[in-house]
C-alpha cells in the first residue's frame, strides 16, 4: 500500500507551503465535516490514468474544503483487495474509493467469492473521468497498422496466439483486448499487471505484443517513439489525437468501450456528506486547469450526480456480463 498526503497549499513570503487541515465553517447538513484527513483508496499502482488524475483533483478539493486528503494505492486482486477494504471502512465520509469498470462491472461476473456488492455496499458520489483506450504496440513491432496486428494474431493462432498486457484482471484493458479477440476471431494470451505503469514499460521493452490503455499511460512513450499507436476505441476520433483512426473506422465497431473511474463511499455514509462531496468534486472537476489536464489526455471530465453514476454502474454491470460470457473469461479462485 502506498499512501500520499495531499494538503491545501498557501503562499507565504513568495513560497508555497503546506498548511495543516483545519475544520471548515460549520454547515448544518454536515456538522463540522471534515475535521480530519479524508482517504481515497485507489485500486491500482501509481502511474496510471486514475492515479495521475485523482491527485490534482484531490489537491483542488483539499483547497476548497480546507482539508487534508490522503491517496492510498492498494493494487491487487483485480481491484477486489481495495474494494473490500473500502467496503469495510467506517461510513463516515473519511474513506472514499476511486473505483472503475473492473471491480464494479466486470469482477461480479468473474469471481464467485467476490466479497462485496458494488450496488449494495457502496454509495455513488460522482464519476471523475472517462476515456477510450488506445491500441498500442512496441515501436519494434512489425505491426504498423491494426490490420498488420490482426495478421500476426491469425498467423500465431495455432501456437496459442499473440500476447497482450493489461492493468489487471477485469480491467478496461483486459476487456477491450478480449472484445478485440472476439472481433478478429483469434486467441490471445493475457498477461495481467497491477496497473498501467509497469505494463506500459514492459510493452515498450517488447515483452508482449500489444495493450489497450488510456492515452495518458502511454503518452510519454509514444512521444519518445518507444510505443506506436494503431487505433482508439472511441466511436469518433479524439480531438487530442485527430490522426489516430478509431477501431470502428477500421472495421471493428464491437471494440468500443469507455473506461471510467468514479468516487464512491461505503454504504451507510450520510446523504448530506455524499451531497457535500459530490458538490466539492464536481466543482474541482470543472476548474479550467483540471479540465485542460484531463482533456489533453484524450479523456473526458465526469462530474455527474450520484444518481447518474448509479445508472452508469448498473448499465455497465449488464453489458460487461455479456462480454464476459461471450469471451468465456474466467479466473481460478480458491
Amino acid at each position: 500500500m502506498i499512501r500520499s498526503l495531499i494538503r491545501p497549499l498557501a503562499t507565504l513570503g513568495g513560497a508555497l507551503v503546506a498548511i495543516l487541515a483545519a475544520p471548515p465553517m460549520a454547515l448544518a447538513q454536515t456538522d463540522n465535516y471534515p475535521n480530519r484527513p479524508i482517504s481515497i483508496i485507489v485500486p491500482l499502482a501509481p502511474g496510471g490514468v486514475a492515479d495521475t488524475v485523482i491527485r490534482p483533483v484531490a489537491q483542488k478539493v483539499a483547497e476548497q474544503m480546507n482539508a487534508s486528503i490522503i491517496v492510498e494505492n492498494r493494487p491487487g486482486g483485480g481491484g477486489n483487495v481495495a474494494s473490500i477494504a473500502a467496503k469495510q471502512a467506517a461510513p463516515d465520509g473519511y474513506t472514499l474509493f476511486l473505483t472503475n469498470n473492473g471491480p464494479f462491472a466486470v469482477n461480479p461476473h468473474l469471481f464467485p467469492k467476490l466479497g462485496f456488492d458494488p450496488v449494495k455496499d457502496f454509495k455513488p458520489i460522482t464519476t471523475v473521468v472517462t476515456f477510450p483506450s488506445v491500441l498500442a504496440v512496441p515501436a519494434s513491432s512489425p505491426a504498423k497498422t491494426t490490420a498488420d496486428l490482426i495478421e500476426m494474431a491469425k498467423a500465431k493462432s495455432k501456437s496459442g496466439g499473440i500476447t497482450y498486457g493489461s492493468q489487471g484482471l477485469g480491467s478496461g484493458g483486459h476487456i477491450n483486448a478480449e472484445m478485440f479477440g472476439l472481433a478478429i476471431g483469434a486467441p490471445l494470451v493475457h498477461i495481467p499487471y497491477k496497473g498501467s505503469g509497469q505494463a506500459v514499460g514492459d510493452l515498450a521493452a517488447g515483452r508482449f505484443d500489444f495493450i489497450f490503455a488510456g492515452y495518458l499511460s502511454v503518452q510519454g512513450l509514444t512521444e519518445d517513439k518507444r510505443v506506436r499507436l494503431l487505433g482508439i476505441t472511441s466511436p469518433k476520433r479524439s480531438p487530442s489525437l485527430p490522426d489516430l483512426p478509431t477501431l470502428t473506422e477500421q472495421g471493428y465497431p464491437e471494440v468500443e468501450l469507455d473506461v471510467w473511474h468514479a468516487l464512491v463511499a461505503p454504504a451507510g455514509t450520510p446523504d448530506a456528506i455524499v451531497k457535500r462531496l459530490n458538490a466539492e468534486f464536481v466543482k474541482a472537476l470543472q476548474d479550467p486547469k483540471i479540465k485542460e489536464l484531463i482533456n489533453s489526455r484524450a479523456a473526458v471530465v465526469g462530474a455527474d450526480s450520484p444518481e447518474e453514476l448509479g445508472q452508469r454502474i448498473a448499465s455497465d454491470l449488464k453489458r460487461m456480463g455479456q462480454v464476459v460470457r461471450d469471451a468465456k473469461i474466467s479466473v481460478q479462485q480458491k
